[in-house]
C-alpha cells in the first residue's frame, strides 16, 4: 500500500519536483551547506567535498570554486544563501551551452541513430520520444536494429503499439539491413522521424564499436546525409563513468547529442556539469533528461531549471 501510495504521489507532481526529488542525493548534501554560517575556507572545502562526491569531477569543481571565490570579493556577498545564489548561476552557466532544441524540421525524414550501453535505458528511451514527437505533431517510423536481442524488438514493439507507430524489424537478420530498410521506407512514406535503435554495448567492445560506423553507413546510402542525429543514451546513476563512454562513443561515431536517463534518485547529477564542462569548447547537446519510467518522465533539457534543483532552489528562483 505504501509503495502504491509513492507512485501516486510521484506521478501527480510536476516534472521539475520529480527532478528535484531525483537529485535528492546531491541536494540534500549542498543545501545543508547554506543553512547558515560565514563564509570562509571552511565552507569552500566543505562545498568542493560536496560538488566531487556528486560527480562533478575534480577540475569543473575547482573552477566553480574560484569563480564564486571571485565573486563574493566583487559582489561583497556576506551570506551563504547569496552563495548559493552565485553557485546555480555558475552551474546554469557552465550548463547553458548544453541546452539546445532539436531541430526537427531539418530534414525530412530527420533520422535518429540511438546508441548506449547495456541497460542505459536507451529502448524505453525511444518509446518516450516517440511519444513527445507524436505530441509535436510529427509522424514516426521506428527501426528495431537490435536484432540480437528478441527481448529488445519486442518491448520496441510495445512502445510502437501504444503510440500507434510502425517497427521495421527483423529476426537475427543485419541491423545494417534493417536501418536501410526503415529509412527508405521513411523517405518513401512521407514520415517525418525515423528513429533507429542499436544493441547496446561497452565502450571496450571494439568490434561492436565498429559495427555503429556499418551501421551508420548504411542509412546515409537509404538516405543521403544521413542519419542526422546520433545520440547516446547514458545512465545518470553511472557517474564519472559517463565520461568515457562519452568520449569512446563519440570516437567511433560522432555523436551530435545526449540524453541523460535515470536521474530518478540514485544519480547524483553532477555528471552534467562535468560533461559540459569537459567539453566547454565543443559543447554536446543534453537533449532530454529523464527522471522515472513514465512515458512523460523524459523532458527537453533546461539548464535553469537542472541548475535550481541541484542546489535546491524552486523552479522559479
Amino acid at each position: 500500500m505504501a509503495a502504491a501510495v509513492f507512485f501516486l504521489s510521484w506521478v501527480d507532481m510536476g516534472f521539475f519536483s520529480r527532478l528535484k526529488n531525483g537529485l535528492a542525493r546531491t541536494r540534500i548534501n549542498i543545501v545543508g551547506l547554506f543553512s547558515g554560517g560565514v563564509i570562509d575556507e571552511d565552507f569552500f572545502d566543505e562545498l568542493e567535498e560536496s560538488l566531487i562526491a556528486a560527480d562533478v569531477g575534480y577540475r569543473p569543481t575547482g573552477l566553480i570554486l574560484q569563480s564564486l571565490r571571485d565573486t563574493v570579493k566583487l559582489k561583497g556577498l556576506k551570506t551563504r544563501d547569496e552563495v548559493r545564489l552565485a553557485l546555480r548561476d555558475e552551474i546554469e552557466r557552465i550548463l547553458a551551452p548544453t541546452q539546445k532544441r532539436m531541430d526537427l524540421d531539418a530534414h525530412k525524414p530527420l533520422v535518429i541513430m540511438m546508441e548506449g550501453v547495456n541497460g542505459a535505458g536507451k529502448t524505453t528511451t525511444i518509446g518516450k520520444i516517440s511519444k513527445w514527437l507524436a505530441q509535436q505533431n510529427k509522424t514516426v517510423l521506428l527501426a528495431a536494429a537490435d536484432t540480437f536481442r528478441a527481448a529488445a524488438r519486442e518491448q520496441l514493439a510495445v512502445w510502437g503499439e501504444r503510440n500507434r507507430i510502425d517497427v521495421i524489424s527483423q529476426s537475427g537478420g543485419d541491423p545494417a539491413a534493417v536501418v536501410f530498410d526503415a529509412v527508405s521506407a521513411g523517405k518513401s512514406r512521407g514520415t517525418d522521424v525515423v528513429i533507429a535503435d542499436t544493441a547496446g554495448r561497452l565502450p571496450t567492445q571494439s568490434h561492436l564499436m565498429e559495427e555503429l560506423g556499418r551501421i551508420r553507413r548504411a542509412q546515409g546510402k537509404a538516405l543521403e546525409g544521413a542519419p542526422h542525429e546520433v545520440i547516446l543514451v547514458v545512465d545518470g546513476t553511472n557517474g564519472q563513468n559517463v565520461l568515457t563512454q562519452v568520449k569512446t562513443f563519440d570516437a567511433y561515431s560522432a555523436l551530435t547529442g545526449l540524453i541523460v536517463t535515470k536521474l530518478d534518485g540514485t544519480a547524483k547529477g553532477g555528471v552534467l556539469v562535468a560533461l559540459a564542462s569537459e567539453r566547454a569548447e565543443n559543447p554536446l547537446p543534453i537533449y532530454f533528461i529523464g527522471v522515472g519510467e513514465q512515458i512523460d518522465d523524459l523532458q527537453p533539457f533546461n539548464a535553469h531549471q537542472f541548475a535550481n534543483a541541484l542546489v535546491g532552489l524552486d523552479e522559479d528562483a
